[in-house]
């Protein structure tokens, strides 16, 4: 079972590597994509908060003892069944779980329209998950 400070730890990692990411946002998306510097270190540090924001998933669901999911995206699922999150902010985490898979697996067409999007608009999903767990 996972206690209070594995999600604590975990809502602690997300925040720094958020933090991490606003300093790329200076950067234009050409910027990203064409800096192999810029590119890599914003590619690592939203994997991170994804691969992070994931981990908080799985250990909310181990800490309240909701049953396992068996995929990664699956955890989302599980916490909208369970009324923690809503669908739309469910589908924007599974979002997120997809953007991460890309990036772990070094596809060749990672699109920095959207790298660029979630830098600048789509990190508040990552916080919007982040304040509803903090309140259970």
């Amino acid at each position: 079972m996972t206690n209070l400070s594995v999600i604590e730890n975990k809502i602690s990692s997300i925040k720094k590597y958020l933090k991490i990411t606003e300093r790329y946002k200076k950067h234009s998306r050409e910027e990203i994509e064409n800096n192999i510097d810029i590119k890599g270190a914003v590619e690592r540090y939203l994997y991170l908060a994804a691969q992070s924001t994931i981990d908080l998933a799985e250990a909310v669901i181990a800490y309240k003892n909701f049953r396992k999911p068996t995929t990664m995206a699956e955890s989302f699922h599980i916490l909208r069944e369970e009324g923690l999150i809503s669908q739309d902010l469910t589908e924007k985490m599974i979002g997120m779980t997809g953007f991460r898979n890309a990036v772990a697996h070094d596809y060749d067409k990672i699109n920095y329209d959207l790298v660029y999007k979630i830098i600048h608009h789509d990190i508040k999903d990552i916080e919007n998950f982040m304040d509803i767990v903090s309140k259970i």
